[in-house]
């Protein structure tokens, strides 16, 4: 049977796939919409199964608040031409909304969340359908404070959310600590909350750069602890400098605006090669 051009742009609407994908599935289908719909979508998983150990290091990076809550949420791909389509940006988007609208309480219960018709994880394998690429949606997430505020850099690969101990806070300082976090990528707020993994890491790579250079027996451990301090400058967030005043640390910052003032949490999550 005939198809027409305005039955492959219906299709198209309804699926994002392209005009041709819409043509062959509507040729194969007799031109009944459902039954082309469920043939795109079955090409969707097929190329799931068939590209399972590609490497998708792409992919787009978001996050947004609502009320009280902030989430970050990242799909990868394989390509950056995939990754800057609107199309694929807006199904990113679309997941976002689901995890500020439902709050889940992590990424596989998100895949399970119902937009339209289908569940998060259906929505992507169909993508993967209409780019060939794959995709995954493996990083999900959230702070819940009083105030809350997310930054997303330029180009959708590298976000931040931060949560603050009490509403109303200055919109420019909650922008500032989030900008913070993504340029400067600290590891916990304080070195209390810097976990024994990290510090036996550093403490014994510190001990290594003592050790060839010559640096004497007796002296290793204290060599060590200063450099683990000095990580601790260096990748904390309140004993950070600020970057853009550096003779301020984000405690002597945050304190400057409100002595009540404090960071409960933040998250960060980037594409990026760090």
């Amino acid at each position: 049977m005939a198809i027409s051009m305005a039955d492959i742009q219906h299709l198209r609407k309804m699926t994002g796939a392209g005009m041709m994908d819409c043509k062959n599935a509507l040729t194969e289908a007799e031109g009944d919409f459902d039954k082309a719909i469920e043939i795109i979508r079955k090409k969707g998983q097929a190329f799931a199964a068939k590209r399972e150990d590609r490497d998708a290091s792409e992919g787009c990076v978001l996050a947004a608040t609502k009320g009280e809550f902030a989430a970050i949420v990242a799909v990868n791909c394989e390509t950056d031409f995939v990754a800057m389509n609107a199309d694929f940006v807006g199904m990113t988007k679309s997941i976002l909304t689901a995890a500020l609208e439902n709050k889940p309480a992590d990424v596989d219960t998100l895949k399970t969340i119902t937009v339209g018709d289908r569940t998060i994880a259906e929505l992507v394998t169909d993508r993967m359908g209409v780019t060939g690429e794959k995709m995954e949606l493996n990083v999900y997430e959230q702070v819940t404070a009083p105030t809350v505020v997310a930054y997303v850099h330029p180009g959708n690969k590298l976000a931040t959310i931060v949560g603050f101990n009490k509403p109303n806070v200055d919109p420019q300082v909650a922008k500032d600590v989030a900008m913070q976090i993504a340029a400067m990528n600290p590891v916990a707020l304080l070195p209390e909350h810097v976990s024994e993994e990290v510090k036996r890491r550093e403490l014994n790579i510190a001990r290594e750069k003592a050790i060839e250079a010559g640096k004497p027996e007796n002296l290793l451990d204290k060599i060590a602890e200063g450099a683990l301090q000095k990580f601790y400058k260096e990748f904390t967030l309140l004993q950070q400098e600020f970057v853009k005043n550096p003779k301020q640390t984000i405690a002597q910052y945050l304190a400057a605006n409100d002595k009540e003032l404090a960071v409960t949490g933040f998250k960060r999550y980037t594409l990026n090669a760090e």
